[in-house]
């Protein structure tokens, strides 16, 4: 079976008026078209807070018992460092851009 691949280009800020519509949008599309491979391009994002890491955090541990991925793309450096104060770089894979992201992983 092919393992199907969610990029996700978020831009603005990921914040508590965003975060819930992110979660809902992610979780539809692992339910209904059983997405395993989540990528998030970053690069357009300017504002995190703890419900947006909430989220990402969330999605990572949706994903994990599926045998599936969440990975991390295109991250400014002003959000790395919160990620990185919230340790989620320890547990979630980061990458330089969305070409390494999907690649990694398919054998390529």
């Amino acid at each position: 079976m092919e393992r199907l691949t969610l990029i996700l280009r978020l831009d603005g800020e990921l914040d508590m008026s965003t975060a819930n519509m992110l979660r809902q949008t992610i979780d539809g599309e692992i339910d209904k078209r059983g997405i395993r491979t989540v990528i998030l391009n970053l690069q357009n994002v300017q504002f995190v807070d703890s419900s947006g890491l909430g989220v990402i955090l969330g999605r990572y541990k949706k994903l994990l018992p599926l045998g599936g991925k969440l990975k991390i793309t295109n991250v400014p450096p002003h959000i790395y460092k919160i990620m990185e104060l919230s340790g989620l770089p320890k547990i979630i894979n980061f990458y330089l851009d969305e070409a390494h992201a999907y690649e990694e992983g398919r054998g390529a």
